[in-house]
């Protein structure tokens, strides 16, 4: 069974940064895409990067380009959000997810860290 636990959450100031992790267990992962999505207060989900484990391709919603950057570790299966550049409306609460291809969902998905970005 897939399990996806995040950390690294909390409060920094604008212009901060954060270093969100998503150690990933319960399978290979080889064929998979990883991504970070975001819940801001009142607001649905929103897709913030992704990661495609096999040859690390990476895409960003726009309105993060620039600032987080999404990385993966094979060796540990986990995957990295680094956030710079920091604006309250980054805060949220930050989930990670696997989709399995072919799949055109994500599957499985962790519990989530909240991040607040004190102005």
């Amino acid at each position: 069974q897939v399990q996806l636990v995040e950390s690294g959450g909390g409060l920094v100031q604008a212009g901060g940064s954060l270093r969100l992790s998503c150690a990933a267990s319960g399978r290979t992962f080889s064929s998979c895409i990883m991504g970070w999505f975001r819940q801001l207060p009142g607001k649905e989900r929103e897709f913030v990067a992704g990661i495609k484990w096999r040859g690390g391709a990476t895409n960003y919603a726009d309105s993060v380009k620039g600032r987080f950057t999404i990385s993966r570790d094979n060796t540990s299966n986990t995957v990295y959000l680094q956030m710079n550049s920091l604006k309250p409306d980054d805060t949220a609460v930050y989930y990670c997810a696997v989709r399995l291809l072919p799949s055109s969902d994500y599957d499985y998905w962790g519990q989530g860290t909240r991040v607040t970005v004190s102005s």
